[in-house]
């Protein structure tokens, strides 16, 4: 089935849940796992979740926010959890959940959490429309509701710095 004719899909649809065994070139001398070493991690589970949900080539556009909570440290199972939270016109909203496991006591924690904005683009590199998400459950339609605030917000601040140039 193509984009074309898939005119909406369920967030169960493009979800995904990927982990990585965190080991010494993924941290500094004191064994915490880069910052960016994550964020790279977080930035591929993301892309593969938009292109599933899209069926074309996406393009990282934003990192809306990312949250470190907790450290990750040499020898955690890195956990990541991504799934469309929203969709507009050409772009669309991927939330991870990143968590850590250890284990030699099977201990999870949640280490941090990230939204990135994503455009789907064809042959020649333009923006074009993608299928709309449908969200099931009540954490989805949570999800779905608060990614909608942030658009609202970016919009509204993407204007703001257009007017103020």
């Amino acid at each position: 089935m193509t984009s074309q004719n898939r005119s909406a899909l369920k967030v169960s649809e493009s979800s995904l849940i990927a982990s990585h065994l965190m080991m010494p070139q993924d941290a500094n001398i004191q064994g915490n796992v880069y910052g960016g070493t994550i964020m790279k991690l977080m930035d591929e589970i993301a892309g593969v979740v938009a292109a599933r949900h899209c069926r074309k080539n996406v393009v990282t556009a934003s990192v809306d926010q990312m949250s470190f909570l907790k450290p990750v440290y040499i020898g955690n199972l890195l956990i990541l959890k991504a799934s469309v939270n929203y969709v507009g016109k050409t772009s669309l909203e991927v939330g991870v959940r990143i968590e850590a496991e250890d284990l030699t006591n099977g201990q999870i924690v949640h280490t941090g959490s990230s939204y990135m904005t994503f455009v789907a683009l064809d042959d020649e590199g333009h923006p074009i429309p993608i299928p709309k998400v449908v969200p099931v459950t009540k954490e989805e339609k949570r999800r779905y509701n608060e990614a909608k605030a942030r658009r609202a917000k970016r919009l509204a601040a993407s204007k703001h710095c257009k007017l103020g140039n």
